[in-house]
């Protein structure tokens, strides 16, 4: 059996957000990239658990990027699996980054595809659905639970107050969240093993984005907070009413 994980890099949250040439493209001088969170701690750690188990199974990372991000996805070999490979693209476009890991999904025969729910920087949650059309497989996201037996998977994912129950056969895409996985650190033979493990580097197929990114806009400056006494209680009042306009 052969899993793909889909691994991007976003900035970490402490990374102070700019942009430049009028707000048209994001501004990375000094920013920290890190694996994204949903990537890392659910859906690759979760496939490592899977390979844990099953000595048979390969396990192949693939990120879309330039070559500032083989740090990354090195990092994601440091915590295990076999293989990464890096496409050699750099696009925001949801629909050209899921036809590139679509075409190097079905290069590569994988019977399992997982993805996070979302990066944490566009929120997108859409490359799961579209890596599944692309490869006329069955999609399921917001995993919380994924239990593997042969060529059968059954899903657990977060519903509109509850959770549903699903089973899927093989080849499937799933996206995963909190839940199916927890956080693993890398340790000192996982560092120096991911040293010489493959990177493989592919060039982008022909595709067309669909979208391109016209500005960018940080959210307004929050208020400042006022403090009302607890016995003064019409202050209170005139301040929701007049100000807040909430009452």
């Amino acid at each position: 059996m052969k899993i793909l994980v889909c691994v991007s890099k976003t900035p970490d949250t402490t990374s102070k957000i700019a942009f430049k040439d009028g707000n048209a493209k994001f501004d990375d001088a000094g920013v920290q990239w890190i694996i994204n969170p949903y990537d890392e701690w659910y859906a690759l750690v979760r496939a490592i658990e899977l390979k844990e188990k099953n000595a048979s199974i390969t396990l192949h990372m693939v990120t879309v990027g330039g070559a500032d991000a083989e740090p990354i996805i090195r990092k994601a070999l440091a915590l295990g699996g076999d293989e990464a490979i890096r496409i050699n693209a750099d696009s925001n476009d949801s629909f050209y980054i899921a036809s590139q890991i679509a075409a190097v999904a079905k290069d590569g025969g994988y019977d399992l595809v997982f993805t996070g729910k979302e990066t944490i920087d566009y929120n997108g949650s859409s490359i799961g659905g579209m890596v599944a059309e692309l490869l006329d497989a069955p999609y399921v996201s917001l995993a919380t639970k994924f239990e593997l037996n042969g060529t059968t998977a059954t899903v657990t994912r977060e519903i509109e107050g509850g959770e549903e129950v699903n089973e899927v056969a093989l080849p499937a895409v799933v996206s995963c969240q909190k839940g199916v996985a927890e956080q693993r650190i890398p340790n000192m033979r996982g560092i120096m093993a991911a040293r010489t493990k493959p990177l493989k580097v592919v060039e982008p197929v022909a595709v067309d984005a669909l979208t391109s990114v016209v500005s960018f806009e940080l959210p307004p400056a929050k208020a400042g907070v006022k403090l009302v006494p607890a016995d003064n209680v019409a202050e209170l009042v005139r301040l929701l009413h007049e100000e807040a306009k909430v009452i």
